[in-house]
């Protein structure tokens, strides 16, 4: 039997490149090799994520969570203010990342499925001096992608530093982290980036960089830019360097997916061919009679979609996907988790036509066998390639 497919939103399938990249036996992070990889990856994040050249790039073991923590805990201190929009789960993480740095912490609440009111933003930042603005660019629970430009111009002209999250973005959705002024950018390996899971990365401009030498109370000693600093230095300037150990088999594959991006008509290229994925399979849903819990079309990512059961189907499609060879998932959201579920297009597949119609086909097929009508073959066809 074939092995399914997964079009979970992260981890997601890699290139043959990327997994040729994670073979092999791990290699010293002193290496030759290493050090280049380093280096290279470093600048090639500058260009990918289109910060400032003074920006600092980070490559940490970790996930998306650790991501997020680190740029919190560089950032903000006890009695800091933060102001949080609110589209879902992992917002709602954020949220409660600064209040256990012991900020005060105020939320912008959106309803499921929409994005925040940007006036309400501007009056919520307005209210009190604030330290921070916590966005997340796509909420991995609802597939709502929030327009970071505003609020990150907004931030910057009250004075107040913006956190992206952009887990669930980065490499898929347009970020311009120069010229929209955002402090810090933040992914992981496993979303659109193309990578399996364990590393953490982000960039932060020297604004953020300064705020982080006026805090009082020092980061975890692990989770410190100032401590990681000298040793990105050194290997941006292809000097091996310790602090504590990398993962050195991702760096490679880091690497291998930073120039795919760069070789692939450059970022704007990688997210354009994004857009038209995700304008593809939003047209495959509709002809399966399916509607996504994103209210607006506008705000529904390139990189997954949440999409809603039709009446008389439930939580059971997903092993009736599965059953026909494709992974996918289920809702998140706690009060709304039995009622959509998700499916992840980002990195590779939006390079492969045929392993796009194959997740439409057996959603369709699981569909039917669930007791919803459907034209299958319709809603494959959207797929054009």
């Amino acid at each position: 039997m074939a092995r399914p497919l997964l079009m979970i939103p992260g981890p997601i399938e890699v290139s043959p490149a990327v997994l040729d990249a994670c073979s092999g036996p791990p290699p010293s992070h002193v290496s030759p090799g290493i050090i280049d990889a380093v280096g290279v990856a470093i600048a090639r994040m500058r260009e990918v994520w289109r910060s400032e050249d003074d920006s600092q790039p980070f490559i940490l073991s970790g996930g998306g969570t650790l991501s997020m923590e680190v740029a919190l805990c560089n950032v903000l201190e006890p009695g800091d203010r933060a102001v949080v929009v609110h589209t879902g789960y992992f917002s709602a993480r954020f949220a409660e990342m600064a209040r256990r740095r012991s900020a005060t912490v105020v939320v912008v609440h959106a309803e499921p499925g929409e994005t925040a009111d940007l006036s309400r933003v501007h009056a919520a930042l307005k209210a009190a001096p604030t330290k921070a603005l916590l966005i997340t660019h796509v909420d991995t629970s609802t597939g709502v992608r929030t327009n970071p430009k505003p609020l990150c111009e907004l931030a910057r002209s009250l004075g107040t530093l913006s956190i992206v999250d952009g887990v669930c973005a980065t490499a898929g959705e347009t970020f311009e982290m120069a010229a929209w002024g955002a402090d810090v950018y933040l992914t992981a390996s496993q979303k659109a980036l193309g990578l399996p899971p364990g590393l953490a990365l982000m960039v932060a401009s020297s604004r953020a960089f300064s705020a982080r030498h006026r805090l009082s109370l020092q980061p975890p000693m692990s989770m410190d830019w100032r401590q990681w600093l000298p040793i990105h230095a050194a290997y941006e300037d292809r000097r091996g360097s310790y602090f504590s150990t990398p993962n050195t088999t991702l760096i490679h594959a880091l690497r291998v997916s930073l120039d795919e991006i760069v070789a692939d008509g450059g970022i704007h290229g990688r997210i354009a061919r994004h857009q038209r994925v995700a304008d593809e399979l939003r047209g495959a849903w509709s002809h399966l009679g399916l509607s996504l819990l994103c209210v607006q079309e506008r705000n529904a990512a390139n990189t997954l979609s949440a999409v809603r059961y039709p009446a008389g189907v439930g939580p059971e499609l997903i092993s009736a996907v599965k059953a026909r060879g494709v992974v996918v998932a289920g809702g998140l959201l706690p009060d709304f988790k039995a009622q959509y579920f998700r499916v992840g297009h980002m990195g590779y597949v939006t390079e492969e036509p045929e392993l796009l119609r194959r997740t439409v086909q057996a959603i369709g097929e699981a569909l039917i066998a669930c007791g919803h009508s459907c034209d299958v073959v319709g809603a494959v066809a959207k797929i054009t390639g």
